[in-house]
């Protein structure tokens, strides 16, 4: 079963990010599931026969650790976590390449962690490559770099489901399909049978964000809340996502054809541009800059710059060409952007005119703090 919508945003995504989770990955013993992932190899490289590009985000290193040292429950300190991970990462890549090579494919590992997305030239040097493997036909395997990432390991990233959202955004993919161990977004619990799956969410308002119903146990970190923050990610840069039960048959080659699996999230608001993604989604903010009421609905509502007179109070240290959060009076983040000015020289200009700048600093080398051109509304 087949509707337009999921055949036409299916049929016109050229590029396309999957990401799949430890749970799909592995049997009930916490076993990497040999048959699974080679049915998965062959998908993907079926999508990639097609003419598209495909990329795979995978979690499964901790899993697949604790299998070869025979751990039997997760750990909880980080270090322990890190030694099973770098154990697991030997293990998991060497599984893939296996059964890529079955069906004609190369892979290739790539680790990566929040620092390198943070910082520009690190976020496009791993943009070219990820494009220059595609490119090369070769599939890109990447996962959050757990021997080194104190981050993940705590669950910061949700079982790589934000690297997922960042990935798809910096290579501006048209689709994240999520692949975890329930067959979609439901109204309540998964398994209450009165909770319906949702087909499709046109919008993640807090109707949707109310369906959520986290589970625990096993040996993922990831729930739906962390699937649903990777998708308002995606989906507020104008793409496309799904979240699919990864553990059906063929379940990757049945969404692309547009069959009515899982939940489809459609894209919300207009494409953004990759410096605009990088911008609002990968960069790590350094300090708060909260706005008085007119510098808010100007930026929001008039798509202008920043001007000094309109800040009403400085949060934390920072350099110029940081990039900032930009907050309402009540604390809520209305946009990121880059600062043309530090933070000690903001705390004297901040309230005042760009042509007083001159005798309050000796200089004025811009007159905006920061320029309509350099900040993403969130």
């Amino acid at each position: 079963m087949s509707d337009l919508l999921r055949q036409e945003v299916t049929a016109t995504a050229e590029k396309i990010v999957v990401k799949v989770g430890t749970r799909v990955l592995t049997d009930r013993q916490g076993k990497l599931d040999l048959d699974r992932i080679s049915s998965l190899a062959k998908q993907l490289t079926s999508v990639a026969e097609s003419g598209r590009q495909v990329v795979l985000v995978s979690s499964g290193a901790v899993g697949a650790g604790m299998n070869r040292l025979g751990i039997n429950a997760r750990p909880t300190d980080v270090a322990t976590l890190q030694a099973i991970a770098a154990v697991g990462q030997t293990d998991l890549m060497q599984t893939y390449q296996t059964l890529f090579n079955q069906h004609g494919r190369i892979a290739a590992q790539v680790l990566l962690t929040a620092n390198e997305l943070d910082d520009r030239v690190s976020y496009l040097n791993v943009r070219n490559t990820l494009l220059e493997l595609l490119e090369l036909n070769v599939i890109p395997v990447v996962n959050e770099n757990d021997t080194v990432s104190v981050d993940e390991l705590q669950t910061t990233f949700g079982d790589n489901d934000q690297l997922a959202g960042l990935v798809t955004n910096l290579l501006g993919a048209q689709l994240l399909i999520v692949l975890s161990d329930v067959n979609g977004l439901y109204t309540g619990c998964p398994d209450d049978e009165e909770s319906e799956l949702v087909s499709t969410v046109t919008s993640l308002n807090e109707v949707i964000s109310g369906y959520v119903q986290e589970s625990s146990g096993g040996l993922g970190s990831g729930g739906m809340g962390s699937k649903l923050n990777a998708v308002r990610m995606v989906t507020s840069a104008g793409e496309n996502a799904v979240i699919a039960n990864g553990r059906e048959k063929d379940v990757l080659t049945r969404v692309l054809a547009g069959e009515t699996l899982g939940t489809l999230f459609v894209a919300e608001g207009k494409t953004l541009s990759p410096w605009k993604r990088w911008l609002r989604f990968s960069a790590q903010t350094h300090g708060t800059i909260t706005l008085d009421d007119g510098a808010c609905d100007a930026i929001q509502q008039g798509g202008s710059s920043l001007l000094s007179i309109g800040i009403a109070r400085l949060e934390g240290h920072f350099n110029k060409g940081d990039v900032v959060q930009l907050c309402d009076a009540s604390g809520r983040e209305l946009a990121r952007g880059l600062t043309n000015y530090n933070s000690d020289e903001l705390q004297k200009i901040r309230g005042h005119r760009s042509e007083e700048f001159l005798q309050i600093l000796g200089q004025c080398p811009y007159e905006e703090v920061i320029h309509r051109d350099n900040l993403a509304l969130v």
